[in-house]
């Protein structure tokens, strides 16, 4: 299926949108990484605000300190959260798993 084809003004707008969602995504990320966010905190946010909702699990757990790919890949397993799985995706059960085992 070919993608639809857009003006230049749909284009650029497209553009800015997705700059915008990275940088709220870093913002996030950052304030999971200097500590002004716990875990559990942005776990319980995913229903509410879409730039949680939208960030991979295991993006969001590499911002966690302590936690490197491999750490992250056994705990996500253990869990039983696919690798390419979004925050807003996760079930109550893993959330709360999430929340337990990181903090």
């Amino acid at each position: 299926m070919p993608l639809p084809s857009m003006t230049p003004e749909q284009r650029q707008a497209a553009l800015q949108k997705a700059a915008e969602a990275r940088r709220a995504r870093t913002g996030l990320l950052d304030s999971v990484r200097s500590g002004k966010k716990r875990l559990s905190q942005v776990l319980a946010a995913a229903k509410t605000d879409p730039v949680v909702a939208k960030t991979k699990v295991s993006q969001l757990l590499r911002a966690v300190p302590g936690l490197g790919p491999a750490k992250v890949a056994a705990l996500m397993d253990e869990i039983g959260i696919d690798p390419d799985r979004r925050v807003g995706g996760l079930g109550d059960r893993q959330r709360s798993e999430l929340a337990d085992r990181v903090g």
